[in-house]
């Protein structure tokens, strides 16, 4: 089937369509009910059906004769190690951490933290959780012990799993002591924590919940395949919300193995026991997606790499990768792309390696501009494809789909709906706009298989931010538009999230934390535009009257604030001192307005603003302070 034919069955009949894609995966109990709703009339699907999802990851591949493929390649430039695991060895490692972790207590429906490096055992301890039906939640390791803290108080796990070290290009960041912290700092004590000790020089504390990760592996029996219901929440993975407080995506199993085996094959083209590379982190969905479950469900071998796209040792990191591991299909950051561009923009370094096994290049996390686009189809003659998807769906919305039919590509644009969403374009009261007409992006309900169930002990929050606002629909928070041919291009969010080079970050949370710095009277935070991470936060201060504070103490005590509470992901560099901030009569601070001036975007003034002289207060100080388009 071609595309057409392809989208129009899965929004025409999409139970028909999702009942034959159930039948590419493997079923303890085959499910009877495909679509189904949940007490709050919320879309469910295959809820009678059983299965497991590590079984499908692992044990179904050495059952059908592939235990000795290659299942995991760990790269690590920063440590200088290359270690291959085959689906035999990942399956005995994991299942004697499963089985060491039911020796310790946790049993099918406890919940468990991981804070961990790129290291394969993060993906050990998640697949050992799927394994037993522990519901695991991932947390970036870059992230401070007060974030930390936030999540293990909201999901409560009976154990946290992490390593002693974590290894950015210039440092060892000691993971045991932030955990500790974080520990402290939460309402909820965990029972246990698993540590893995690197031995890479980081000091471990020792304390008397701590467990030793080898210890418990080698002593333990394996553990056997739990079977699972299929809306059993495989993880709870938590995404940044405009409230500051993160929200808690709730995934399900049956739902989300179905839609990551559909994807793998159809979205990106990955062919069984092909290597497939997303250049990506676990502490992020699309580590949870295409780095772990997806590629492993698909028999792909997947690569962690522990290291950055330049300075790992250079900008040639990626090409020898693909070179060595023979790369098939790959996907990344734009910022990553961006970043290599920049440290070699004749593209000396891909000449110098052999990149004939790739085949296809995906691009997400991020608004792809025009101009990385173009430089890398000029130095590599392989599709580069730009696609969209959010924490939330859990695989991705809008592509090309490269397994059923390849559609040229129209740079800016996204591609077209994935089939099993129903797309729509609106305006703010609700009606369909026409082409080339920006609005907000929703989708008809039902949601496809393996997007989010619920927000973790939180269902008010999910309907108030997801369904309230356009009922049948699910609204996604961006902007966008289609043209004459159907092709999807969105352009940003419309809340105060902002996308930190592909890191969903709330510029409310930061807001809080700038102003609680003792000088600070107001402020706002927004993204800005920026050459290299798409986006990046800048502070806009009102200081105290009669405080005597040099800019530059304050900006670095901001950022060192910022860093301490979100931590060095947050990207805030820039902090500028105004003497008031632009809002509206009834107080409304006028974000969107700043964000268009520093921009350099056509901008209105609104009727409703205070005092119109603001305006020109503000350009002065970027000015100034040589910010966004004022830095030229």
């Amino acid at each position: 089937m071609n595309y057409k034919n392809t989208y129009a069955a899965s929004t025409e009949n999409p139970e028909t369509f999702w009942k034959e894609q159930a039948h590419n995966i493997h079923w303890f109990t085959q499910p009877k009910t495909i679509l189904s709703s949940d007490e709050n009339g919320y879309p469910l699907w295959y809820k009678d059906g059983e299965l497991n999802v590590c079984y499908l990851a692992l044990d179904k591949h050495i059952e059908e004769g592939f235990g000795d493929q290659v299942a995991l390649i760990y790269d690590s430039p920063v440590t200088q190690t290359v270690k291959k695991y085959t689906f035999l060895e990942v399956k005995t490692e994991v299942a004697k951490l499963a089985g060491g972790m039911q020796s310790l207590g946790l049993k099918k429906g406890d919940t468990a933290v991981i804070y961990m490096p790129m290291i394969p055992q993060a993906a050990f301890a998640m697949l050992a959780c799927a394994r037993i039906g522990v519901t695991h939640s991932v947390v970036f390791g870059g992230f401070a012990p007060h974030e930390l803290a936030i999540r293990i108080d909201d999901c409560k796990p009976r154990a946290i799993i992490t390593a002693s070290s974590g290894i950015e290009i210039d440092r060892l960041i000691a993971y045991k002591p932030l955990v500790d912290e974080a520990i402290q700092l939460a309402e909820h004590k965990p029972k246990k924590v698993i540590i893995l000790n690197r031995k890479l020089g980081a000091k471990v504390p020792f304390k008397k919940y701590d467990v030793d990760y080898d210890a418990l592996v080698y002593g333990s029996e394996e553990a056997e395949c739990v079977p699972l219901n299929s809306t059993h929440p495989l993880y709870v993975l938590y995404t940044s919300g405009t409230t500051g407080k993160p929200k808690g995506i709730v995934r399900d199993s049956g739902g989300y193995a179905t839609a990551l085996k559909y994807s793998m094959q159809n979205v990106y083209n990955a062919k069984e026991g092909e290597v497939f590379w997303a250049a990506s982190d676990v502490g992020w969905v699309v580590g949870h997606s295409y780095i772990v479950y997806g590629p492993l469900i698909n028999r792909n071998t997947t690569i962690i790499f522990e290291g950055k796209p330049i300075k790992t040792p250079d900008a040639s990191t990626f090409w020898r990768m693909i070179e060595e591991h023979k790369v098939s299909v790959m996907f990344t950051a734009p910022t990553a792309i961006r970043a290599i561009k920049k440290e070699d923009p004749n593209g000396e370094f891909i000449k110098k390696h052999d990149l004939s096994s790739l085949k296809i290049q995906f691009l997400a996390g991020e608004r792809c501009d025009v101009a990385t686009l173009e430089w890398y189809q000029e130095h590599i003659p392989v599709p580069a494809i730009d696609h969209w998807w959010q924490t939330e769906t859990g695989w991705p919305i809008v592509a090309n789909m490269m397994g059923i039919e390849y559609l040229p590509i129209k740079p800016g644009s996204v591609g077209k709906a994935v089939p099993g969403y129903d797309i729509k374009i609106f305006s703010e009261n609700g009606t369909e706009v026409g082409p080339n007409e920006e609005g907000y992006v929703v989708i008809k309900l039902p949601l496809p298989p393996g997007t989010l169930l619920d927000l973790w002990k939180d269902n008010p929050r999910f309907k108030a931010g997801y369904l309230e606002k356009f009922p049948g629909y699910y609204f996604s928070g961006d902007g966008g538009f289609k043209d004459d041919d159907d092709y999807i291009f969105i352009t940003g969010r419309v809340d105060d999230v902002i996308n930190v080079a592909g890191h969903r970050l709330s510029t409310a949370e930061m807001e809080e934390i700038v102003a609680s710095h003792s000088s600070v009277a107001e402020c706002a935070v927004i993204g800005i535009n920026d050459e290299l991470k798409g986006q990046i936060p800048l502070a806009l201060v009102v200081i105290k009257h009669g405080e005597d504070i040099e800019h530059f103490q304050l900006e670095q005590e901001i950022v060192k604030l910022v860093r301490q509470q979100i931590g060095a992901v947050a990207s805030l560099r820039n902090v500028v001192i105004v003497q008031r901030l632009p809002k509206t009569r009834s107080g409304k601070i006028l974000r969107k307005l700043m964000r268009s001036i520093t921009d350099g975007e056509e901008y209105q003034i609104p009727s409703t603003i205070d005092d119109e002289a603001i305006v020109g207060e503000i350009i002065e100080v970027l000015k100034k302070y040589k910010i966004g388009i004022y830095s030229k």
